[in-house]
């Protein structure tokens, strides 16, 4: 499985490197439509190749944003017209199993169609949480507009940091995980925090 991950990386970088913007709009588009390829590993090598005036930084961007609406829109369209039995069925190609689509199921049936929103920044659930959405009928512009804003700081944030560290931008690649737990449980205290408000404003 690592040497079949660490293939998934070097595939990601080699088409970035070779085909530039195309390249990062063509991964982004995979990872979002639940094809195993990392996210982390496009942007930050699309924010060094920035850094070096290969691509422009707001060309990287936009490429990473507009892929992953599009790749998101065909895992909602897939969970919108397939159901549940599809995924379980056919999901083991693409190194998804029903335990990804028990936790996204949670998520949405627990925090509603915010979750869209909130999990973009979480590993794993970010991807799959577009297949619940799509199958508890969630209206899809309303899908499409919290996957936008949901995107738009992850892929700036990796952006941004490739383009920092430059060369340097694969020694982070190993740590991001971490920090994207991290930044879950940030997340998940303002939800929380929310929640807890919104309650008590409903028994006023």
């Amino acid at each position: 499985m690592h040497q079949f991950l660490a293939w998934i990386s070097e595939t990601a970088l080699h088409l970035v490197n070779t085909m530039g913007i195309w390249g990062i709009w063509i991964g982004m588009i995979l990872e979002s439509a639940c094809i195993p390829i990392p996210s982390e590993v496009i942007m930050l090598s699309g924010g060094w190749l920035a850094a070096r005036g290969s691509l422009s930084f707001a060309g990287v961007v936009a490429a990473g944003v507009i892929g992953n609406l599009i790749g998101s829109l065909i895992a909602y369209y897939v969970g919108a017209t397939g159901g549940r039995r599809l995924l379980e069925r056919y999901g083991k190609y693409i190194l998804f199993n029903a335990h990804h689509l028990e936790q996204a199921e949670r998520w949405f049936a627990r925090y509603g169609e915010s979750t869209v929103l909130f999990t973009r920044m979480l590993p794993f659930i970010r991807t799959f949480i577009s297949f619940p959405a799509g199958i508890a009928g969630m209206k899809m512009w309303r899908f499409a507009v919290f996957t936008l804003l949901g995107c738009i700081p992850w892929d700036l944030a990796l952006v941004y940091i490739g383009y920092k560290l430059g060369g340097n931008w694969s020694i982070v690649e190993q740590y991001l995980r971490p920090v994207s737990y991290a930044v879950c449980a940030a997340v998940l205290l303002l939800l929380v925090w929310w929640l807890v408000r919104r309650r008590k404003e409903r028994t006023v």
